[in-house]
């Protein structure tokens, strides 16, 4: 029996303008130093951004997206007789979640010269496409993950 205490789910209470709790965790990661209503409106001009451009409610090409950047395959570093072998594991569905939250925003935030609510916007409307550079990091996941597939029978 572990001595530790079991992990607690922490309750994320869903946002305020589109009541959807995947959006409120979005809003959490884009957050930085812990000033939620500026996260929150380059989330919501985003999405306003997407609407104008779209045509389509921004929730929906939001879950799109992160549907699209999800990652399926990961490799992680197993060390087995001395050597240290790259083995792809398949993704937990809350670290999935996590890895397109953050590919997204890194991929936002490495376009230059608009402002992070329209690098947002682009961003995900390039993955609801599937460009941009968030799903071409998920391919190199996925390629990585493809080509050590010779250690996957290290996997546990």
């Amino acid at each position: 029996m572990g001595r530790r205490k079991k992990k607690e789910d922490r309750h994320i209470a869903p946002d305020s303008k589109y009541n959807n709790i995947v959006v409120a965790k979005f809003i959490n990661y884009i957050m930085e130093r812990g000033k939620k209503t500026v996260a929150a409106k380059v989330v919501y001009d985003a999405f306003e951004v997407i609407k104008e451009k779209t045509k389509k409610d921004p929730v929906d090409i939001f879950t799109v997206a992160l549907n699209k950047v999800s990652p399926l395959l990961e490799v992680k570093s197993k060390r087995v007789g001395g050597a240290t072998y790259q083995v792809p594991m398949e993704v937990r569905g809350d670290r999935r979640q996590a890895l397109a939250f953050r590919w997204l925003i890194s991929a936002a935030k490495s376009r230059k010269g608009q402002p992070m609510h329209k690098k947002l916007a682009t961003e995900l409307m390039d993955a609801a496409n599937e460009t941009g550079n968030a799903i071409k990091k998920k391919e190199d996941v996925h390629r990585m993950a493809e080509s050590n597939r010779a250690f996957a029978h290290f996997a546990r």
